[in-house]
């Protein structure tokens, strides 16, 4: 048996009505929720009032840039201005002519030629040795100790010891070169140099029938009595 349904009972008809009625309502919630969420803002202005304060304006300027100097421009003359290369064999003549002067003109300096003198070498052991007042250097010895005076200044700070002088009898008999080895004060030098200075000229000495110069080393001893 077939169940047959009523047309006007029957949903399924209104189910577009439904529909619109949903979507409608649903609207009408949206716009109410949007209204009611916006709140109204007030913005209250507060006056503050003061003393007056004056400001005077300064106007802002910017420094002045030094001034800079243009560079100037120099003329730079090259070596090879001034100097002129050529071959070997090329022959270079002068525009100078001494006839372009007068006497007055031309000075001519003499230049002093100083001969340099080489001094010979002192012998320490020749054929034939000096002699001293026709003694030997014990002689000569023996002349100094009698010439020779401690000086005061040395006797009063009992300054003593042994003097080592060295000299050189010349081909003359004269002594120089007077040198001192060893000294106990310069006091003590200046009067062994004192009298060798007055020492009486010797005879030289020979090496081969020829004069040379001979060396001498002469100690002397400086005690205080």
């Amino acid at each position: 048996m077939e169940v047959k349904k009523n047309p006007n009972v029957d949903l399924q008809n209104k189910k577009g009505i439904f529909l619109e009625i949903g979507l409608i309502f649903a609207l009408a919630l949206c716009i109410l929720a949007f209204s009611l969420g916006q709140s109204k803002k007030s913005i209250e202005i507060i006056e503050v009032s003061g003393p007056e304060v004056e400001m005077d304006l300064v106007d802002i300027t910017k420094p002045e840039e030094p001034k800079t100097q243009a560079p100037v421009k120099q003329a730079v003359k090259l070596i090879s201005d001034f100097i002129k290369v050529v071959k070997n064999d090329t022959k270079i003549e002068t525009e100078f002519d001494f006839a372009d002067f007068t006497e007055d003109e031309i000075i001519v300096e003499e230049i002093e030629v100083v001969e340099e003198v080489v001094e010979e070498a002192a012998f320490i052991k020749v054929e034939v040795m000096p002699s001293f007042m026709g003694g030997d250097l014990n002689t000569f010895r023996m002349w100094v100790a009698q010439e020779f005076k401690i000086p005061a200044i040395a006797a009063e700070n009992g300054i003593q010891g042994k003097v080592v002088v060295q000299f050189v009898i010349e081909k003359d008999g004269r002594l120089s070169n007077i040198d001192f080895l060893q000294s106990p004060d310069r006091v003590y030098e200046d009067e062994v140099r004192r009298v060798l200075m007055k020492s009486p000229k010797w005879t030289p000495g020979r090496q081969r029938d020829a004069v040379v110069r001979v060396r001498y080393i002469l100690p002397i001893d400086c005690r205080l009595q």
